[in-house]
């Protein structure tokens, strides 16, 4: 699959520093994770730090998939409102999905710190809007549920919300969120896992992987094989090609940075946002003095035909900035399009698909993949040792 195109901003600004050797001769390891995107990243960092011995392959150079497309808002809240989640999926589930999405953006920062990644990561606070007064009762609802169960938060009248710069009705100021660079991140998480031993390979595609002998055997597109105990598929929206359930509805979206900023507006110096729109957008700062919004998502075809409507996408996006924020002279820059998934509940799913097999997958799907990837941290060692853990029931495939 095509999971982005035109060259995303991530890749632009930070360019190809080092890629990794294909393989060209068969191998074993324990673990075999394929896919180097973020969340294979976070997944082997997690393996090492358990003392396994992990190889890690993906079909293009790392980093070079969603995660290159992805624009790095970290937010706890999850694109299913929490009032309609603990409807669909019952208190607990829900109320722990928001609180470990919390939990995860400061777990995330410790790794960064730990490795020394200059991703600029930065903290910043959270703002949910909504630019009708016809939603004005939804997003009311929303922040009394996440009061209720103690989040931070904050009620935005439309006045408070045009000080702000934001030509909205209302809108839940919410305490965690977060900004990064994910591609960088990914990146020097790679690094950091090869210098520490981890064997990368890039431009290996995996196409076939058998079970037998309680052993799994992984060939790639030249024939060579991988000898594992385990596989760990870490293969985001391109895990429908392997996968039996239907578990994600894929879209199109597209994403845009703007051009340098003398100065970044106060607007979003200390907040990132997105409405309640559905399909939604969003919006955020880099520290190159951009800003960066996404969304007009639409139904995946096929990536041609996603591709043939970036330059509208770009024109639709640059006036639904000018209508949310007037007062900002936005001028776009770069234009992006990505695959995007979205699944029923806006969960992530983990484990395994089939519990006679050793193949385990881990796929954060929607807004909040990266967070998803970071709690899929704490779920990994027990999918590997068949112990229970309450992420590989709420997040089970079958559900």
């Amino acid at each position: 699959m095509d999971l982005r195109s035109n060259e995303p901003y991530w890749l632009i600004k930070n360019a190809f520093v080092k890629s990794y050797p294909s393989l060209d001769e068969s191998i074993s390891t324990d673990i075999l994770v394929i896919g180097g995107g973020i969340t294979g990243a976070l997944i082997a960092h997690k393996l090492l730090q358990e003392g396994k011995d992990v190889v890690l392959v993906d079909k293009r150079d790392v980093c070079n998939g969603s995660s290159a497309a992805s624009t790095g808002m970290l937010q706890y809240e999850i694109d299913v409102p929490l009032h309609k989640l603990i409807e669909q999926r019952g208190l607990d589930c829900a109320v722990s999905g928001y609180k470990n999405c919390e939990k995860a953006i400061f777990d995330l920062k410790k790794i960064i710190d730990d490795i020394k990644s200059n991703c600029s990561f930065e903290f910043k606070k959270s703002i949910y809007f909504t630019p009708t007064r016809k939603g004005i009762k939804f997003i009311e609802k929303e922040f009394n549920t996440r009061k209720k169960y103690g989040f931070k938060v904050n009620w935005l009248e439309k006045e408070a919300l045009m000080k702000l710069g934001l030509d909205a009705y209302a809108g839940i100021e919410s305490a965690s969120g977060a900004i990064i660079d994910p591609y960088k991140f990914s990146y020097d998480l790679l690094e950091y896992c090869s210098k520490k031993g981890m064997r990368i390979f890039d431009r290996t595609e995996i196409q076939e992987i058998k079970n037998e002998n309680n052993k799994i055997l992984a060939k790639t597109q030249n024939k060579i094989s991988i000898q594992a105990n385990h596989i760990i598929h870490c293969t985001g929206y391109e895990s429908i090609n392997t996968l039996r359930e239907n578990i994600v509805d894929l879209k199109s979206t597209y994403a845009l940075a703007s051009e340098v900023f003398e100065e970044i507006p106060n607007t979003f110096k200390n907040h990132i946002y997105w409405d309640n729109s559905s399909p939604y957008f969003y919006f955020r700062k880099t520290s190159e003095g951009r800003l960066i919004m996404g969304g007009c998502d639409e139904q995946f075809k096929n990536a041609t035909k996603r591709d043939s409507q970036i330059s509208k996408k770009q024109k639709d996006l640059t006036k639904q900035f000018r209508k949310y924020f007037p007062s900002i002279n936005f001028k776009p820059d770069y234009t992006w399009a990505g695959t995007f998934g979205e699944t029923t509940d806006g969960l992530p799913y983990f484990g395994r698909p089939n519990q006679k097999t050793n193949e385990h997958y881990f796929l954060g799907f929607g807004g909040n993949g990266i967070t998803y990837s970071v709690m899929a941290r704490e779920a990994i060692m027990h999918s590997l040792n068949n112990t229970n853990h309450p992420f590989l029931n709420d997040y089970s495939f079958g559900r």
